[in-house]
């Protein structure tokens, strides 16, 4: 069930990067961040019930909370107008937390690959806090294109392995190097690309602006 989140996880983030970039429509986008909020939300419902006293999934399942709620929020700004700053700090949060579940996929869980896929989200979210918390409008086509290639990365892809049943894990450490190889590469060849550009649609422009949201299923 976390892996059908995952997917959608995946398209939220990619809808949200695309908002960024100025090519979706910002309240168009809040009716999916709401649903997907929603869904984030039952699913680590469902597990930490279904998981019992087994703390170690109970673990796993709660950090669901961290993006369903952030969808929520999200969603539930842009309608209203909100201003940015509430997400943009509570992004702050996640992203520190998000260090807290790497490590526990490095070392309780054995996870390589989602230890770095949390490390993403990490660096996800604290664009986030710089974009919508400090409101440094220079990063907007920049974490937009994060945004829009972690949802890809971190969840289209994933969970679609997952799913298939091709999620190899006796190559774990192979898949946890190429992981951070490709996003350290590609994030710092976009930075250069992209630092000089004016952002197409400042933050401001989106009403309760440029609202994003990470999550993991």
């Amino acid at each position: 069930m976390a892996n059908v989140g995952l997917l959608f996880v995946g398209a939220v983030l990619f809808m949200n990067g695309l908002m960024l970039l100025g090519k979706v429509d910002s309240r168009s986008a809040a009716i999916f961040n709401l649903f997907v909020g929603g869904l984030q939300v039952f699913t680590p419902i469902y597990l930490i019930i279904a998981a019992g006293d087994d703390s170690r999934a109970i673990m796993l399942a709660s950090g669901i909370f961290l993006f369903g709620f952030t969808y929520l929020y999200v969603g539930i700004g842009l309608l209203m107008g909100l201003d940015t700053t509430g997400v943009g700090y509570y992004s702050l949060f996640v992203a520190i937390v998000a260090l807290g579940f790497s490590f526990a996929s490095f070392r309780l869980v054995n996870d390589k690959p989602f230890g770095v896929i949390w490390l993403y989200w990490a660096f996800l979210w604290f664009l986030f806090f710089l974009l919508l918390g400090l409101k440094i409008e220079a990063l907007t086509t920049y974490v937009g294109w994060v945004t829009a290639i972690e949802g890809w990365v971190t969840g289209v892809i994933p969970a679609f392995l997952l799913l298939t049943g091709y999620w190899v894990t006796e190559n774990y450490n192979e898949t946890a190097i190429a992981l951070g190889a490709f996003g350290v590469l590609a994030f710092a060849s976009l930075w250069f690309v992209t630092r000089n550009r004016h952002p197409g649609r400042p933050a401001e422009d989106y009403g309760a602006s440029g609202y994003v949201a990470g999550s993991h299923g």
